[in-house]
């Protein structure tokens, strides 16, 4: 099977665990606040982790294996970060989106419905998600992207939960809600499938991939999911989940990466 096939199809199993994670919303389940805090927690601790050991790192030795130079690399991850954050801090100001609790944001939607907006919204969040699964892959390197791919699933798991559970308190039915939340995952294998390609066509591009996609999700950490979790005075529980989140996501880059 071709690396890009691969990417794929990785990317695709991290997206559906979105929908796993709404699964409990059909069956009338939901969470109290402060376990949602701690899940979003978990999800930022495995995002947090994943950037580093899974993205910025390999990117970092991978320029320096191929300009020779410390300096360089060093400056690649710094550009490749930066350049990420600053495209999805674009895309939130410029695309018109609307947050369960904080509301719209970005441009004005004009005649877009709420629903609409929610969908863009959260696909701001996950397509960086699925990219960064896509560009672990680059290289060949089927154990990094492997490893990526169970920690960006693993979190997606409490998201998914998260969006299915709000979308019912805003009136959409089970099923209803359940089906919003496994269509937002499955805009990861669209971010995966061009993380994989571009990387693939050209290994130049993959240190600037890998710390892109770096770059893309601590801007979501700080901005979106970090706020969110200490929003309802929830300190202790979400840093609980998300010291979980780092280190599981450790464990896993250091024995399948």
């Amino acid at each position: 099977m071709s690396i890009i096939a691969i990417g794929l199809l990785a990317s695709l199993g991290a997206g559906l665990m979105t929908g796993v994670g709404a699964l409990a919303v059909l069956f009338g389940k939901t969470i109290s606040r402060q376990w949602s805090d701690t899940l979003l927690g978990f999800a930022a601790g495995v995002m947090i982790s994943a950037s580093f050991f899974s993205l910025i790192l390999p990117g970092i030795a991978f320029a320096e294996e191929r300009s020779g130079s410390v300096w360089i690399a060093a400056g690649i991850a710094v550009g490749g970060v930066l350049l990420g954050a600053v495209v999805v801090w674009a895309m939130n100001a410029f695309l018109p989106h609307e947050h369960f609790i904080v509301g719209p944001e970005g441009a004005d939607p004009g005649a877009l419905s709420r629903i609409w907006l929610f969908v863009i919204a959260i696909t701001i969040h996950n397509f960086p998600e699925g990219m960064a699964v896509g560009v672990g892959f680059g290289g060949g390197n089927v154990a990094n992207g492997l490893s990526l791919a169970t920690g960006i699933g693993l979190q997606n798991a409490p998201e998914g939960l998260a969006v299915a559970v709000a979308l019912r308190g805003l009136g959409y039915s089970k099923g209803q809600s359940f089906f919003i939340a496994l269509l937002t995952g499955l805009i990861e294998p669209v971010g995966g499938l061009i993380g994989v390609i571009a990387v693939t066509v050209s290994e130049a591009l993959l240190p600037w991939g890998l710390t892109f996609a770096a770059g893309a999700m601590m801007f979501i950490i700080s901005h979106e999911i970090i706020p969110e979790t200490h929003r309802h005075g929830h300190q202790n529980r979400a840093t609980t989940g998300l010291m979980i989140g780092l280190v599981l996501m450790m464990f896993l880059d250091v024995t399948l990466g």
